[in-house]
């Protein structure tokens, strides 16, 4: 079942950039990439660090910690250390705030 949770304005999240918020007490991660907001569980599949302090490559979310890196969208692995991917959560962009569906 959808539970939808405003996490962000638009604006607090610009293009090319990651912002941790939490969502429903649940640690996530916002990427825009070239526009589009997405969002992944902000820890680490390799080690639990949050991947906030990381930085988007593209449309890559990097793990600061030891590189790991991940799609923003999917939360799909795309390097090692890390070999599991990172759960993404569904977003709605509604009258300029961000919304995620933790459910």
């Amino acid at each position: 079942m959808a539970h939808w949770v405003r996490v962000a304005a638009e604006g607090d999240c610009p293009v090319g950039q990651l912002k941790g918020v939490v969502a429903d007490g649940i640690p996530v991660v916002l990427a825009n990439v070239d526009g589009t907001v997405c969002a992944l569980r902000d820890r680490c599949s390799h080690d639990e660090y949050p991947l906030s302090d990381g930085e988007l490559d593209g449309s890559h979310v990097v793990c600061r910690y030891h590189g790991a890196r991940f799609e923003a969208c999917s939360g799909a692995r795309k390097a090692l250390p890390a070999v599991r991917p990172v759960q993404a959560f569904p977003v709605e962009i509604r009258d300029g705030q961000i919304w995620v569906d933790t459910g």
